[in-house]
């Protein structure tokens, strides 16, 4: 869905929870994804899983452009439903 979407403005934030650099860059790595990632390597205690609320991974906040919450753990089809509504207007 990110190639569908990215040229359309949709962006993906990838946060990780893991603990290890090495761990977390080479999932990146094998699972060959393209978009932005950051963490703070302090696992669950990730600032930003604590302030959205992430208590099960994987979990996903879809937000708008001023950082308003329009979804929270959409995946498959829901999220890609949720991005046509979206894009189509």
């Amino acid at each position: 869905m990110y190639n569908k979407y990215k040229d359309m403005g949709f962006e993906i934030l990838g946060v990780s929870l893991d603990n290890s650099k090495d761990r977390w860059l080479g999932a990146i790595k094998q699972d060959g994804l393209t978009w932005h990632h950051v963490s703070d390597l302090k696992g669950w205690s990730n600032e930003v899983a604590q302030m959205y609320g992430v208590t099960s991974i994987p979990h996903t906040v879809l937000l708008d452009k001023d950082g308003k919450i329009l979804a929270r753990n959409l995946r498959g089809a829901s999220l890609e439903a949720k991005l046509q509504e979206l894009f189509k207007k």
